[in-house]
């Protein structure tokens, strides 16, 4: 019962990856519609970023204390909603406005994944689950660029995102009637799976007073500081690429049609690689190796390959080659992302969501600053290589931050 789960939040993982890439590929119609220039649409974008931040640790707050079921249920259709409503943008203003509530929406979502992960699988597989889960995220990145290129063949930008938003409005329906926060409580769950599941796991989150003590001790944490300043290039660079990448590509190096949508697609499709070879890796690792160096190991290791490759990229002359490095460092973070949330699960003890969500809302800080990063370096100094710079130094710092991680070390006691 626990891979049916599993399963569904998949599924759920690609949808909100189709919905938050399919703007990018729209990215020239929407301009042209509503009169936009790259500072402007940068900034709706950006958007998107900020609200997901600021509403990231209050969802996973709630999903720690009320469960993932109504959680999860409330989230999707309010993303699915305004993922529908952004069709209805008729100037800049309205859709900033509608791009903001679609990110109040989304932000939650990956903690309560971790809250729902935590509380049905076991430690020995959380990181192999985490990997199958990011993977089938990435899928609906990867193939988002050919379903929206198909899509605009005939139908409108308008009624390509309300196609979209209807699927979460579907999965709501499914994850609500039929999914439990414990799996005690579901019917199908048998003795055995029950006994395996909760061996070994934390007990249900206790109803903490979100006092100052409460905020302080999760802030000011090592591990938790640590995670949220590693996290910060990871968000950057995919933000990067599912927002900026498909305009990079043609401006930067004259691809165009088939050659451009590949492009655009082969970070994520590498990152499905990277998904399901992290969760191997990390959960091997830890068997081998130990907790700590089980996870720091391999995070620390996944940044300095993506520093290197984005770093590398400026210098390319040859555009293929240009493609595949951006592609290559995508693929090395998300290779990481197993490792990271299996942290967050680890580190969080009895509140696994809102650790969760403090590291994610540090990472869409970054993801924020991406685009407006880009924008207004080509209007400042018209050069694309400024954002590569900037991304791959701050992977350097990132290394850094694994090695002071210790994933034994709780901040929150059972």
């Amino acid at each position: 019962m626990r891979y049916r789960v599993v399963g569904v939040v998949i599924l759920l993982g690609m949808v909100t990856y189709i919905d938050r890439a399919c703007i990018s590929r729209m990215t020239e119609p929407i301009m042209a519609d509503l009169r936009l220039d790259k500072v402007q649409m940068s900034w709706v974008f950006s958007a998107f970023a900020v609200a997901y931040a600021l509403f990231e640790i209050p969802t996973g707050c709630l999903a720690d204390r009320m469960g993932t079921r109504r959680v999860f249920a409330r989230i999707v259709l309010w993303w699915s909603t305004f993922t529908m409503l952004t069709a209805a943008a008729f100037n800049y203003a309205s859709l900033l406005v509608v791009r903001f509530l679609f990110g109040a929406g989304e932000a939650g979502a990956w903690p309560c994944m971790a809250r729902t992960f935590s509380r049905w699988i076991p430690l020995s597989e959380r990181g192999v689950v985490q990997g199958f889960f990011f993977a089938g995220a990435h899928v609906g990145a990867a193939v988002t660029p050919f379903l929206v290129t198909w899509l605009l063949g005939f139908l409108s930008w308008r009624t390509v995102f309300v196609c979209f938003g209807v699927m979460g409005v579907v999965w709501t329906a499914i994850w609500y009637f039929w999914f439990r926060d414990e799996p005690a409580d579901h019917p199908a769950v048998n003795a055995a799976e029950r006994t395996l599941i909760e061996s070994g796991r934390g007990p249900s989150s206790p109803h903490h007073e979100f006092n100052l003590t409460y905020w302080k001790r999760l802030f000011t944490d090592r591990n938790v500081l640590a995670l949220c300043l590693m996290y910060f290039p990871n968000s950057m660079v995919f933000y990067f690429c599912i927002t900026w990448l498909p305009t990079y590509l043609r401006e930067k190096h004259h691809l165009t049609g088939t050659t451009a949508d590949f492009y655009a697609g082969l970070p994520f499709f590498l990152a499905i690689f990277g998904d399901l070879s992290g969760g191997f890796i990390t959960d091997g690792a830890v068997k081998r190796f130990g907790l700590r160096l089980g996870r720091v190991g391999v995070g620390a290791a996944t940044c300095v390959i993506a520093a290197a490759a984005l770093l590398t990229v400026p210098s390319c002359a040859n555009p293929h080659t240009a493609a595949i490095l951006i592609a290559l460092s995508v693929a090395a973070t998300m290779t990481s992302l197993a490792t990271t949330w299996a942290t967050c699960i680890e580190v969080g003890g009895s509140q696994p969501a809102v650790v969760g969500a403090t590291m994610n809302s540090a990472g869409q800080v970054g993801a924020m600053l991406c685009p407006l990063l880009v924008g207004y370096s080509l209007k400042w100094f018209q050069d694309w290589d400024v954002t590569l710079y900037v991304i791959g130094g701050l992977f350097i710092v990132a290394t850094v931050c694994w090695l002071l991680i210790d994933p034994r070390k709780k901040v929150f006691a059972d």
